[in-house]
């Protein structure tokens, strides 16, 4: 399978430059990712057992109750657009398995200090409603605020804030649909699955492209580098940390964070198309300035 197309990603930056100027336009890859993304992406022959091998599907399927649900900011038509603009390498490819050879050097990297801080960011993360417009937040709503509690060391008190909670909100509902409408649409199968070697430090029950937790964080950091735009490279090491994590852990290939990565602020230019999520924007800049 082939990787987003150059045009693809032409169009995320172009599109971050022009669209209303809310948004900041992304930044280039960088890290590892930078490396990997270079590698050959297509299915070697040598290797075509491994390409038959995709995440296997049972009765639990957690997340699906996401799929096909009214977005908030998003439509479905820009949903279901983006769910076939992205593709992972294949199984057998050269950055695959480069990707499986990285992962496997983090795991002799770990540490106990590193294992507890992994498995903490591993417990982050706002789960919405399915009903679109309901008083009921969903779980773990002061979640939402955690990103900027991080960067800033600050508790923030969420009631002082409805407009930017409300923005947020709706932003990581739209993300939760968008991040099973792709996974079950790919059915990536999940690193240990391809290299038994790796011993990953949790049990996944979804595919595994893209990363949600990486789609979490860096949608997240995004609107807060709006709200507060002088901390944005703070937002973003954070949203950077939360990635990495999940490939220190075993569970997901560097190709699924920088995939989240570009899927996140594709998805933040596109919400600038709904004047209500251009009129929320404002609304809760107002509240930090």
């Amino acid at each position: 399978m082939k990787t987003p197309t150059l045009l693809l990603l032409l169009f995320v930056v172009f599109a971050g430059k022009v669209s209303s100027q809310e948004i900041h336009e992304l930044e280039a890859v960088s890290a590892h990712y930078k490396k990997l993304q270079k590698l050959n992406k297509e299915a070697n022959p040598m290797y075509s057992n491994l390409d038959a091998i995709s995440f296997p599907m049972d009765g639990s399927m957690p997340g699906r109750q996401y799929i096909g649900i009214e977005p908030s900011y998003l439509t479905k038509e820009q949903v279901a657009t983006l769910k076939t603009s992205f593709e992972f390498p294949a199984n057998s490819s050269e950055q695959t398995r480069a990707e499986l050879t990285y992962l496997l050097k983090l795991e002799k990297e770990r540490t106990t200090a590193s294992e507890a801080r992994v498995l903490q960011l591993a417990k982050i993360g706002y789960w919405p409603p399915l009903e679109k417009n309901t008083n009921d937040l969903g779980q773990n709503a002061d979640h939402l605020f955690w990103e900027y509690e991080e960067v800033t060391n600050k508790e923030a008190a969420l009631d002082n804030y409805p407009n930017t909670l409300k923005l947020l909100a709706g932003v990581t509902r739209d993300m939760r649909i968008m991040e099973f409408t792709v996974k079950y649409h790919l059915l990536r199968a999940r690193p240990y699955l391809l290299e038994p070697k790796l011993h990953n430090m949790q049990q996944m029950g979804s595919p595994s492209f893209a990363s949600g937790h990486t789609l979490w964080a860096y949608i997240q950091a995004f609107v807060w580098s709006e709200l507060l735009p002088e901390k944005r490279s703070e937002f973003l090491a954070v949203a950077f940390e939360v990635g990495h994590s999940r490939e220190i852990m075993g569970i997901h290939y560097p190709s699924d964070e920088e995939a989240a990565r570009v899927l996140a602020h594709t998805m933040l230019v596109k919400m600038t198309d709904n004047p209500e999520f251009k009129k929320d924007l404002e609304k809760a800049k107002a509240e930090w300035n």
